[in-house]
């Protein structure tokens, strides 16, 4: 259903005719959530992949940190200059709201990747957050669920684990953990997910707090890193604690950090998104709109698991995010 649902968009986008205004004069802002995390980086490639295939123009403008208050001032720059349309990571569900809303209120249509303002349900009439037009993304419940049983299967499905997270309010990471904690709460009786450690983006803060979980509960088997600095911070503290033996790491986003470490060990999985796909989708959605054409609300992409045993397959490679 989702193929059909990008195939029919694209198809709308190539397929316009009659244009209010010649292709080359689209100009389409993408703001990430930072520009310098491998998984934007390889969403920008997407974009520019289906600005090229458009003859459109892609602008990449963001902060380099995943923040709010940096977000704030570069997306009021973008809507001073007047894109044509906006692609943006909120980088907090609830305070990008009325940022956002200066973009609606200028004629500006926006359309959010990877992460969603309010609650994510766009055009309905309900709260706040409800004028986007689309949301493109990975279905981030259904990933944390993912991770979630391949732990489970890992750990043989009973033990204490934990989700290692950056902070409350951020849309992505809410869900995983959302998923992750389901899934277990569901099919996994036996396995006792404890408090979840917050690290505000900060790989040294997630491996120390490893280590207070793991001198109180000896016995832990586990630890879901829900976005990279977690994940790289969690296995950092397990290899230092010499535990990689006896505590299992999954990784949500695969950099190459995060293959890196599968391969040495100091990761066990990663849940791998497919940010290029999103990029892309997102430019020939807002291409549509912009041509006229009617968009769906929500359009989702896919995942792979990348762990020791097809680390080093081709195929997992388009799978890895560039820097």
């Amino acid at each position: 259903m989702l193929n059909l649902i990008r195939s029919t968009v694209f198809a709308a986008a190539l397929g316009v005719t009659g244009m209010a205004q010649a292709q080359e004069d689209i100009t389409i802002t993408l703001v990430p959530g930072l520009t310098t995390d491998a998984f934007y980086i390889t969403m920008n490639r997407g974009a520019q992949a289906a600005a090229e295939a458009l003859g459109i123009t892609v602008d990449f403008q963001g902060a380099e940190e995943f923040d709010p208050v940096l977000q704030t001032p570069v997306l009021d720059a973008v809507i001073a200059r007047q894109p044509d349309a906006i692609l943006i990571a909120p980088t907090d569900s609830v305070q990008m709201i009325e940022p956002l809303r200066r973009a609606h209120d200028a004629g500006i249509p926006v359309i959010t990747v990877d992460t969603f303002i309010g609650d994510g349900n766009y055009q309905d009439g309900a709260g706040d957050g409800d004028f986007p037009i689309s949301y493109i993304a990975s279905d981030n419940i259904a990933g944390g669920r993912m991770a979630a049983r391949f732990m489970a299967e890992q750990i043989g499905g009973e033990g204490k684990v934990y989700v290692s997270n950056v902070r409350p309010g951020i849309s992505t990471t809410d869900q995983r953990e959302e998923g992750f904690k389901a899934e277990m709460a569901e099919n996994y009786p036996d396995v006792e997910v404890l408090e979840t450690q917050y690290n505000e983006n900060d790989a040294s803060l997630a491996a120390s707090q490893f280590q207070a979980v793991l001198a109180r509960n000896p016995d832990i088997a586990g630890v879901f890193g829900a976005n990279l600095f977690s994940a790289l911070g969690a296995g950092n503290g397990v290899e230092g604690a010499q535990k990689s033996e006896d505590v299992t790491v999954i990784a949500f986003d695969a950099p190459k950090s995060i293959v890196d470490n599968i391969s040495s060990g100091v990761v066990d999985a990663a849940i791998a998104q497919h940010p290029a796909e999103i990029g892309y989708y997102g430019v020939v959605t807002a291409y549509a709109v912009l041509t006229g054409q009617s968009v769906p609300t929500s359009i989702g992409t896919g995942f792979t698991v990348i762990d020791a045993d097809n680390v080093n397959d081709e195929d997992i490679a388009k799978f890895i995010y560039s820097e």
